[in-house]
């Protein structure tokens, strides 16, 4: 019985729940349960297509929150679907709409436009295409990079965009060498920490520092050797001083590539030779057996695990192999090269990177994976079980760890003598 009121096809209010809901029952193929009804995929395809659309309108929209939220829904339609068809016939609407975000929008928009354009190079891989949107992103990012005046969340976030983007499309070795050049102008103002008069400012420019550190590094490794050489005499000396930085992020990112560049150097070089190897040996060993009561037990814990690997890789020549289960297919990390691209892109695709090292080209062929294995229904169907069979083996998993403590924490159990 109240007033009739206006309602506006896409309000502020459900920006951040009716619009991302949409798109979060397309995000897994997984998301059908086995047991439903059968769903008719054609029909899917096109109510989530028509929803996408209806999102790359709204990134022109007037209002920053309508288009800040529409970039993040098809953020997560991006990470979560391979839509390549479908982003191929609009790819130039969804460049300009980045491009015009990330140039006129504040902080949190010009972030979720970065975070977009990553994902758009993801889907279209490596090709003419891609290349076409580098070449009009590029630039921008660039300048937010090295634009002192921007939010340093929107630097951070064009730094990693730039390194990604760059790793997925470019050919052009000079391309290559400018976007590394534009990252080392930035994170090696980190060496000159201790001996800044501004402490709060620098601390305050270490997450960018991270990020283009680490976007740095994974572009080192597509680079020729003779270049390799170059950056390894030119940075190995100096990225120590890092290890020593107040942020844990800071040290960690140090720590990895410096067992990155050990790596490679030792691929270019079998007799490669560290002069300042047990100083340094002596500090990671401090690293992964800090016991400083005045850091948080959390950050210590991470600290002294990533550590112990960054002086086993260092001293030992060691690498702790890691599986990485995505489907019936299993992928063996077994290096740091491999390591570094691995959580770079695991960082953008989050949830969806399961998915995606199932299905899509590029990453497939970044991890020498092979064309995607193609199995029917009949061969899902019987990898399946049951939601009751499902049901089953968790409770007789249940009863038997719990039978199992229950004995260890009986006080009549039998715990022998002691003498």
């Amino acid at each position: 019985g109240g007033q009739p009121r206006n309602v506006q096809p896409f309000s502020d209010e459900d920006a951040s729940i009716e619009t991302m809901s949409h798109c979060s029952g397309f995000s897994d193929p997984a998301s059908f349960t086995e047991d439903g009804p059968e769903v008719d995929e054609e029909a899917t395809q096109e109510d989530l297509e028509y929803k996408l659309k209806g999102f790359i309108d709204l990134t022109l929209d007037k209002s920053a929150k309508t288009r800040q939220a529409a970039l993040e829904s098809l953020k997560s339609a991006f990470s979560s679907k391979i839509l390549y068809e479908f982003i191929m016939e609009r790819r130039m609407t969804l460049t300009d709409s980045i491009e015009r975000c990330i140039k006129k929008g504040k902080s949190d928009e010009q972030c979720a436009a970065a975070g977009l354009a990553c994902l758009l190079c993801v889907q279209m891989g490596s090709g003419i295409e891609s290349e076409e949107i580098f070449k009009t992103l590029g630039p921008v990012l660039k300048k937010i990079v090295c634009d002192g005046t921007a939010s340093i969340q929107a630097r951070q976030a064009c730094a990693t965009c730039l390194g990604i983007c760059c790793f997925i499309v470019t050919d052009d070795i000079t391309e290559l060498y400018s976007t590394m050049e534009c990252l080392e102008n930035i994170f090696t103002k980190a060496y000159q920490r201790d001996r800044d008069t501004n402490g709060v400012s620098s601390t305050h420019n270490t997450v960018l520092h991270v990020s283009a550190l680490l976007a740095w590094t994974l572009l080192l490794t597509i680079c020729p050797m003779n270049e390799v050489k170059k950056k390894i005499e030119m940075h190995l000396h100096k990225l120590p001083s890092l290890l020593s930085c107040d942020d844990l992020n800071m040290r960690i990112a140090a720590g990895e590539t410096l067992a990155l560049l050990f790596e490679l150097a030792r691929e270019t070089d079998a007799d490669f030779f560290y002069e300042d190897m047990d100083l340094l040996t002596e500090k990671l060993r401090g690293l992964a057996t800090d016991g400083n009561k005045h850091r948080a037990k959390v950050d210590k814990r991470k600290q002294r695990s990533v550590f112990r690997d960054v002086l086993r890789a260092v001293e030992e020549r060691d690498f702790p192999t890691e599986m990485v289960k995505f489907g019936p297919e299993r992928m063996y990390i077994d290096c740091w090269v491999k390591k570094q691209t691995y959580e770079t892109f695991k960082e953008i695709l989050g949830s969806g990177m399961q998915y995606h090292l199932q299905s899509n080209d590029f990453l497939r062929n970044v991890f020498e994976l092979g064309p995607p294995v193609m199995l029917d229904a009949a061969t899902l169907k019987t990898m399946k079980i049951s939601r009751f069979e499902r049901h089953l083996y968790n409770s007789a998993a249940f009863k038997a760890r719990t039978k199992a403590r229950s004995k260890c924490r009986d006080k009549r159990a039998d715990v022998g003598e002691f003498f």
